[in-house]
C-alpha cells in the first residue's frame, strides 16, 4: 500500500480498506494487514482471521501465538491507528454480517454474501441489541444485491457494554496473563507430567492386544477405546502447539497420534477447535454447538441458522424437530456415538483441502502425511475388525471401542452448553467472553487423568497455548485473580454439570412442545372464524 509503518490510520480510514477487501485487524496498537496469501495459509484457518477484522485482536492473538510468531507479525505492520483514552473502538467483522471474499468468474475476487444478518430486536441476557444471527442469503431476482458491506454494517450496536470497561477487563487479562508467565507455568513438564500419561497408553494399549491375542474381544476393545479416549488429551495438546511448542515438531507428532493411531485428522480439529476457542458459544460461528438435528442449546436454532463455519443452513426440518423435543432423553445415546461424527467430519475436511493452496511450512507435506497415517490406521484397525471373525463379533468390537472412548465428548458439552449463547459483539473483550461462555468441573487431583485435565476449561480458554499438566496452578492464580476484582468464574461439580445440561436440553425440548401448542391452538381459532 505504500504507507509507511509510522503512518496514523484513522477509523474511518479503517473502514474505507476493510470495505475494499483489506483483511486488516489492530494488534498492540499497530494495524497489521493480512495479505490474501498468509489468509490462505494461517495455520489456524482463516476464519480465525475473518472473525477479529477491524477489531482489536491483541489479548486473541497474544493467547494463540508463540513470541517467535508475534515478532514476525511486526513486518505486516501499515502504521499505528488512532485510538482514544479508553482504545480502539472496533468495527463488525464483515463475517459477522454474513460477507466473505471469494474468487468470481474470471478470477478476480469479490464480495460474496453467504448469509444475511438478523439482528436482535430486544436488548436482554439472551438476546442483546448487539446481537447478530445469520440465515441462509437468498439470490432469487426479487432480492436487491449489495457489492458488499456497507459502512452502516461495520458499526456496532450500542448496547449496555462500555468501551472503557471492556478496557479495564482486557487490562486485567494481560495482568493476568503476566502473572501465569512468571509462574513458569508455560514450561512443558515431560517428566511428572506426560511420564504417567505416556505409562497409561502402554498399560491400555498392550491390555486391549493381550486380551485380542487371547480372544477377549470385549475386555480388548473396551481397552482400546479407553487408549483412544487418553490419547485425545494428548493430541489435543499438540494441536494448541503446547507440548514441545514448535510448530512443525508438535504437528508430526500429533498426525501420528490423531491420524494414525485415532483415525482422526488433526488438521481438521485444529481448524474447528480454533474458530471455537474465538467465537465461543456463538450460534452462527461455534462449530462445537451446532449440532442440528441432534441437539439444540437455545431456541435461536428453531430459525435454521446459516453456520460460517460449515458453510450450510442448519436447518430445522421435522426430524430435527423430532430429535430436540427428545434430545435430554437421547443425550447420552447420540454422545456415546459422536466418534462416528468426527470420523466424517475430520475426512470431508481432508477432501475439502486436497487442492487449497500450499498450506503452513514447507508446503503440503501435512495433508500427504495425513493421509498416509490414515491408510495405515485403516490397515491396522480393519486387520483387527477382520480378525473378530463373525460379523456380529466385528460390529460389537467397533461399537464397544467407540463407547468407550466417548465420556471426552460429554466432558467437552458440560464447559459449555449449559452457558450463555449470547452474542455480545465485537466490543467484549476476551477475558470477559471466556468466563461467560466456559464453566469448570470440579474433580479431585486423584481422578483429573479420567478428565486429562481439561476439566479446567475456563483457564485453558484464557490460555489455549498452556501445558494441559499446569492447567490446575493456573486455574488457582485465574479463581484469585477473578476474586479480587468481583468477576465470575463458573464451576460445577460433574453430576450437577450433567443435570444442568440435560436441564437446558429439556428446556429447549419444551419450547416445542409450547410452539407446537401455540400453533394447534391458532389453527382452532381460525376454523372457528
Amino acid at each position: 500500500m505504500g504507507l509507511p509503518p509510522t503512518t496514523i490510520w484513522t477509523r474511518e480510514q479503517v473502514a474505507t480498506r476493510i470495505l475494499a477487501g483489506d483483511t486488516l485487524f489492530v494488534l498492540n496498537g499497530a494495524l497489521i494487514r493480512v495479505p490474501p496469501s498468509w489468509l490462505a495459509t494461517h495455520p489456524g484457518g482463516n476464519l480465525a482471521i475473518l472473525h477479529f477484522v477491524g477489531r482489536d485482536a491483541t489479548d486473541e492473538v497474544e493467547a494463540f501465538h508463540s513470541d517467535e510468531t508475534l515478532q514476525k507479525m511486526k513486518g505486516f505492520a501499515i502504521g499505528r491507528v488512532e485510538a482514544g483514552e479508553d482504545g480502539w473502538e472496533p468495527f463488525v467483522p464483515p463475517i459477522a454480517n454474513g460477507w466473505i471474499r471469494r474468487k468470481a468468474h474470471g478470477g478476480k475476487v469479490e464480495w460474496y454474501d453467504e448469509a444475511r444478518p438478523m439482528r436482535s430486536t430486544e436488548d436482554s441476557e439472551t438476546s442483546p441489541a448487539s446481537q447478530i444471527l445469520l440465515k441462509k442469503a437468498h439470490t432469487g431476482a426479487e432480492e436487491t444485491q449489495q457489492a458488499g458491506p456497507t459502512l452502516a454494517q461495520l458499526q456496532p450496536t450500542p448496547n449496555k457494554l462500555s468501551l472503557k470497561t471492556e478496557k479495564m477487563h482486557s487490562d486485567a487479562y494481560k495482568e493476568l496473563h503476566k502473572r501465569v508467565i512468571d509462574a513458569g507455568l508455560y514450561k512443558t513438564r515431560f517428566i511428572t507430567g506426560y511420564g504417567p500419561e505416556f505409562v497409561r497408553y502402554t498399560l491400555l494399549a498392550v491390555t486391549s492386544a493381550v486380551c485380542y491375542y487371547k480372544g477377549w474381544l470385549i475386555p480388548s476393545a473396551l481397552f482400546l477405546g479407553l487408549c483412544w479416549q487418553q490419547l485425545t488429551f494428548f493430541a489435543h495438546d499438540l494441536g494448541h502447539v503446547g507440548v514441545t511448542h514448535d510448530w512443525v515438531l508438535d504437528r508430526v507428532i500429533s498426525i501420528f497420534v490423531a491420524d494414525l493411531i485415532g483415525g482422526l485428522s488433526i488438521g481438521w480439529w485444529v481448524n474447528n477447535h480454533n474458530v471455537h476457542h474465538l467465537v465461543t458459544n456463538h450460534p452462527s460461528h461455534d462449530p462445537d454447538i451446532q449440532h442440528l438435528p441432534f441437539f439444540a442449546i437455545s431456541p435461536v436454532f428453531f430459525k435454521s441458522l446459516w453456520s460460517s463455519y460449515y458453510k450450510r443452513e442448519m436447518t430445522f426440518d421435522i426430524f430435527a424437530k423430532f430429535l430436540i423435543s427428545v434430545q435430554h432423553k437421547l443425550f447420552y445415546i447420540i454422545l456415546s456415538l459422536a466418534r462416528f461424527n468426527l470420523y466424517a467430519n475430520s475426512y470431508g475436511y481432508l477432501i475439502k483441502t486436497a487442492f487449497e493452496p500450499k498450506r503452513y511450512r514447507g508446503g503440503r507435506w501435512w495433508w500427504w502425511a495425513e493421509i498416509v497415517c490414515l491408510g495405515i490406521f485403516f490397515a491396522w484397525f480393519g486387520a483387527v475388525l477382520k480378525g473378530c471373525g463373525s460379523w456380529g463379533n466385528i460390529l460389537t468390537y467397533l461399537l464397544i471401542s467407540h463407547i468407550a472412548a466417548s465420556p471426552v465428548h460429554v466432558q467437552i458439552v458440560l464447559s459449555h452448553f449449559s452457558r450463555s449463547t449470547a452474542d455480545f459483539g465485537p466490543l467484549e473483550s476476551f477475558f470477559a467472553r471466556q468466563l461467560r461462555t466456559t464453566v469448570d468441573v470440579i474433580c479431585s487431583p486423584r481422578i483429573e487423568f479420567i478428565h486429562g485435565g481439561l476439566h479446567l476449561q475456563v483457564t485453558h480458554h484464557l490460555f489455549p497455548r498452556l501445558p494441559r499438566h499446569n492447567l490446575r496452578e493456573a486455574s488457582l492464580i485465574v479463581k484469585e485473580f477473578a476474586k479480587e476484582r468481583g468477576l465470575e468464574y463458573a464451576e460445577f461439580g460433574f453430576v450437577e454439570g450433567n443435570g444442568e445440561v440435560t436441564g437446558v436440553l429439556k428446556q429447549v425440548a419444551d419450547q416445542i412442545k409450547i410452539i407446537g401448542m401455540v400453533a394447534d391452538s391458532e389453527v382452532r381459532e381460525a376454523m372457528k372464524n
